[in-house]
């Protein structure tokens, strides 16, 4: 069970998600925040979900339209190449510290919500990710001080334009096309997930697995790469950390493997949940 963003009736809500639906807090807590972030800023999220996860869901999961958990982040901060096998795939060397880059907050899209792959290129690749959710002010903060500042983790896919991604040694332009990273479905509290140190994540395109990997295999650890992103920018709540993809990648394999319009992508890590998203076109799409 985790908080939700999610749209129904026409308005953005904020829920939790249990198995058999959501339960919407919007209607059950007078005066509740607009939003998951301002939720999580005022500390309350632990607070709320144990006064309000025992209710009966008020929707079928089926019928809302599930937002990116959180739909306003300040920062999303992706790290590269944080596997030692997709290290290896993509040919880079070894590094004493980790490899970063930004994405906007109009590239998330929603569980359930197409990842969209544009008119100016084929070359879509997924990668499943682990991210984790700021809940408290992080600044230059030692390592084994960073995890009381997380307020919790979700399923992410970075997914990429390969060929703009290569256009120069700057990621930036393949990672920023309107709705290509899925996030979601759910903020899982730490309590509910344990540490994020051994976890299974898996990738699958349309159902054949294309990346199977543990969390405890990453290079760099979520307290480390808290640690060194808070030397240089002051993370907030509601800011997003993805934490890199393991092996598999699409765009190394042999032939190259790329989602199109109709797939279907999925992303799920064990206690955390399951991200899938159908894979659309742009055809249509206004900002």
């Amino acid at each position: 069970m985790g908080f939700v963003s999610f749209e129904a009736e026409g308005k953005p809500q904020i829920g939790l998600l249990r198995d058999n639906g959501i339960i919407d807090l919007s209607a059950h807590i007078p005066g509740l925040f607009d939003d998951l972030k301002t939720l999580i800023a005022s500390g309350d999220l632990r607070r709320v979900y144990e006064d309000h996860s025992h209710r009966t869901p008020d929707y079928e999961a089926e019928d809302v339209v599930f937002r990116p958990v959180v739909t306003n982040p300040a920062k999303i901060i992706c790290v590269g190449v944080n596997y030692d096998l997709h290290r290896l795939e993509t040919g880079r060397d070894k590094s004493a510290y980790p490899t970063l880059f930004t994405r906007f907050a109009d590239t998330l899209t929603g569980h359930g919500q197409p990842i969209t792959r544009p008119s100016s290129s084929i070359m879509l690749d997924y990668e499943g990710e682990l991210a984790l959710i700021i809940g408290a002010p992080l600044y230059r903060a030692r390592p084994e001080e960073t995890l009381r500042s997380v307020a919790g983790y979700t399923c992410f896919n970075d997914a990429t334009l390969r060929d703009w991604q290569r256009h120069t040694s700057q990621f930036t332009p393949g990672k920023n096309f309107p709705s290509t990273a899925g996030l979601g479905p759910a903020l899982i509290l730490p309590q509910q997930c344990g540490l994020p140190d051994n976890l299974r994540i898996e990738t699958r395109l349309n159902e054949d697995i294309m990346q199977a990997a543990d969390t405890g295999q990453m290079i760099f650890k979520i307290p480390d790469l808290l640690s060194y992103i808070s030397q240089f920018t002051r993370l907030g709540p509601g800011d997003i950390i993805a934490t890199g993809t393991p092996g598999g990648v699409g765009f190394k394999r042999q032939p190259p493997v790329f989602m199109a319009p109709g797939d279907i992508v999925s992303v799920e890590i064990e206690t955390v949940g399951k991200l899938v998203n159908p894979v659309g076109d742009d055809i249509g799409l206004r900002l």
